[in-house]
């Protein structure tokens, strides 16, 4: 990462904890993807039942490996017989893993999905949330967040899904009614009314989408 870059996000990622906090949810600012990890393990405790909603940024950082070859109890979706049992028995693990399609800079959360098993595990249900959260996501205010959400984060992942929208092909959002449409649910989590249940780590770094 940039010098100048690294030091303006050692700057902003201060502002963006203090606005967790007022959330009553606690953040951290890692300076490298093993850091992250580090930090990541440090919440996750030895014998949890793990699962996650399809985070690359938690697989960039290595910690889904971890949870698949460490002590934990890992559901993982992609290789269940019941792709649906496997996603409902989310809403009652010890932690779920996430990362944000964006942020702001005072602390709001914001996520688009296409099925809502990951946005409504979010918001109900597992013990707690791990968020895995690179700089890059980081926006000013909800409004710019959203537009990054839609703009940025739905295209590529459409692309990655292989989905037939409008956006898969233009790059950028449509405001369509696909049948393929991504963008079905839209979650702002804006405070945490359970305590030590939502973390944020974020990472310098560019991870995910």
């Amino acid at each position: 990462m940039n010098e100048m870059i690294t030091k303006r996000n050692d700057l902003l990622s201060q502002k963006i904890i203090k606005g967790l906090e007022s959330r009553n949810m606690k953040g951290f600012y890692a300076h490298s993807k093993a850091e992250a990890m580090k930090i990541a393990l440090e919440i996750i405790p030895d014998g949890s039942t793990v699962t996650m909603g399809g985070s690359v940024s938690a697989r960039e950082i290595g910690l889904v490996d971890a949870m698949k070859l460490g002590n934990y109890k890992f559901i993982d979706r992609d290789l269940s017989d019941n792709k649906r049992a496997a996603a409902l028995a989310a809403y009652d693990v010890d932690v779920f893993l996430a990362s944000c399609n964006a942020m702001t800079e005072d602390g709001v959360l914001v996520n688009i999905d296409g099925n809502a098993n990951r946005v409504s595990a979010i918001a109900y249900g597992p013990k707690k949330v791990v968020f895995i959260v690179g700089m890059n996501k980081v926006c000013k205010d909800v409004d710019s967040a959203m537009k990054r959400a839609r703009n940025v984060a739905a295209p590529v992942n459409a692309q990655r899904f292989g989905l037939d929208t409008p956006c898969s092909k233009t790059g950028s959002c449509m405001d369509c009614k696909s049948p393929d449409t991504i963008c079905c649910q839209f979650l702002i989590t804006r405070y945490s009314r359970h305590d030590d249940r939502i973390f944020v780590i974020l990472v310098n770094d560019n991870l995910g989408f």
